[in-house]
């Protein structure tokens, strides 16, 4: 009898990674349309934790006032960490894209700001509506919004 539970612990201890590891989406859609520097922190903290602890990917559309991160003639504000370190949000974004994080602007944000592609951070491209909605709709990734 103890020999048949401690081989069934052993087995179900084995098991339980590759359970667990089987629930966890394979990765993060994250919509930031939040014009709050805090706000735009936090998506961009738990995207890069989603990329690199997690190794997940990460696609992220920017929307309305978020859009401003995209346009490179824009300055953005530093937040401080707990930590006591300040980082603007462009500096979090450009990381992102650096380490492999898909970046897109809405594609109604450039005409209603009167701007082009032209001022785009090197790395974002214009969203497309239909495949936006289809990585949203991928029950394999979580989806977020800031």
């Amino acid at each position: 009898m103890k020999k048949t539970l401690l081989v069934t612990v052993s087995i179900g201890i084995l098991a339980a990674p590759s359970i667990l590891s089987a629930e966890q989406a394979k990765g993060l859609n994250v919509i930031v349309n939040s014009a709050d520097p805090q706000t735009q922190t936090m998506a961009m903290v738990l995207s890069t934790k989603s990329l690199l602890a997690h190794k997940k990917k990460v696609n992220i559309v920017l929307c309305g006032p978020a859009g401003d991160l995209a346009d490179k003639n824009i300055q953005s504000i530093a937040v401080e960490k707990p930590s006591g370190k300040a980082l603007t949000v462009k500096k979090h974004l450009r990381m992102l894209i650096n380490k492999g994080a898909t970046v897109e602007v809405c594609p109604l944000y450039l005409p209603n700001a009167s701007k082009d592609k032209s001022v785009l951070i090197k790395g974002i491209t214009v969203a497309k509506p239909g495949q936006v909605a289809a990585r949203l709709l991928d029950k394999d990734y979580k989806n977020i919004s800031f």
